[in-house]
């Protein structure tokens, strides 16, 4: 079946693991802006790093016969410097310009500070005035309860806000309600450590439904492995799913919810079954 990978740092990847994505039926990846590992000091560097995510990253993907897109956004970990995250933002809307930008994003929280709040909140106006999708990451080891209510409390404040474009990240079992019942759509991530499992996933998706619900491996310089997404995949068909039902979680869900940028160019397919 084909899939698409929602949120993927292939910055931090290497050429093999297009391959084997391209050999499993991957046909598109979409590239967040993410923390470096390392706190970046200067505007220009930030600037840089959105030209190769949304300049060369697609040519090296486009060798695998992959569709590369992507977003801008200041990491939280990095809006503690709310002057250099400031600078930042003043550039962003010159990307949104780019043939593969989709929006702003991952921007959110990640200790829930008040540099933090107000770098999210300026980024989430950057998104409402320029009428772009947007991708929220949710605290991972700290309190990530406490940083997905403060996030929706800062959302409650936009009211030119439109749901259908806002993708909140990194759920999990104790955050997916009040995400839901917001009307937003629902992101889990499949990572080994801090994240959540192939099984968890497919259990909250089995409670849920998957209307609105996006999945994604991540994927970038810590423990991450991008096939997390196939474990999903052969996890949810175990369970007696139908390849259509994959289909929608794992294409279609994604094609729905990027699509609503005219530059996402697949589209939703039914697969005829016996």
């Amino acid at each position: 079946m084909f899939i698409i990978q929602p949120h993927y740092h292939a910055i931090a990847r290497t050429a093999q693991d297009y391959e084997r994505m391209a050999q499993s039926g991957v046909l598109c990846v979409a590239e967040p802006a993410f923390w470096a590992g390392f706190d970046r000091k200067y505007p220009e560097t930030f600037i840089d790093y959105f030209r190769q995510i949304t300049e060369f990253e697609p040519t090296r993907a486009a060798q695998y016969g992959i569709t590369h897109y992507a977003w801008v956004a200041v990491n939280p970990k990095e809006a503690e410097n709310p002057e250099l995250s400031r600078i930042v933002l003043e550039h962003m809307p010159e990307f949104f310009k780019k043939p593969n930008v989709l929006g702003v994003g991952e921007t959110g929280l990640h200790l829930s500070s008040k540099n933090e709040c107000d770098i999210f909140e300026e980024q989430v106006q950057l998104a409402v005035d320029y009428d772009q999708l947007l991708l929220i990451h949710t605290p991972h080891l700290h309190d990530k309860l406490y940083g997905t209510k403060k996030i929706l409390e800062i959302l409650a404040g936009f009211k030119k806000l439109n749901p259908d474009k806002v993708w909140i990240d990194h759920v999990e079992e104790h955050t997916i309600r009040p995400i839901r019942e917001k009307g937003y759509w629902t992101g889990f991530t499949l990572y080994p450590i801090t994240k959540c499992t192939a099984a968890r996933a497919c259990d909250m998706l089995e409670v849920y439904g998957w209307d609105r619900m996006l999945i994604n491996s991540s994927a970038d310089w810590g423990p991450s492995d991008p096939f997390t997404l196939q474990e999903a995949v052969l996890e949810f068909r175990r369970r007696g799913h139908s390849v259509q039902e994959a289909t929608e979680i794992f294409f279609n869900n994604p094609c729905r919810y990027l699509g609503q940028n005219p530059k996402f160019k697949f589209k939703p397919i039914r697969i005829e079954e016996e």
